[in-house]
């Protein structure tokens, strides 16, 4: 399948939360735009994940190690490993899970 990310419908998966995501069999992604002060709370899930700041400050707890990450930087997250976050600023996100995070499709 081909895609262009300026066409794939947004959807606000947690306020201020608005993600455009692509599945494949066996991985997701998600393009985040994450609204300033929008919080991720503290959760876990099977999925192993990685996630790359695009643009923005954005303050990461992972495994209760809390970190300002910014434009560029790049964390890996193992599976049932505790993380939440916040937005310090705008940002832009990108989340790739394996497997397919069935619960955003």
């Amino acid at each position: 399948m081909n895609y262009n990310l300026s066409t794939i419908p947004s959807k606000e998966i947690m306020p201020g939360l608005h993600g455009k995501l692509v599945h494949s069999k066996n991985m997701s992604m998600a393009f985040w735009e994450v609204e300033k002060g929008a919080t991720v709370p503290e959760h876990a899930h099977m999925n192993e994940q990685i996630m790359h700041v695009m643009e923005g400050d954005f303050e990461f707890t992972v495994d209760g190690n809390t970190k300002v990450y910014h434009k560029g930087d790049i964390v890996v997250i193992a599976p049932h490993l505790k993380h939440s976050g916040v937005a310090l600023t705008p940002c832009k996100l990108l989340d790739v899970f394996s497997p397919t995070r069935e619960e955003y499709r």
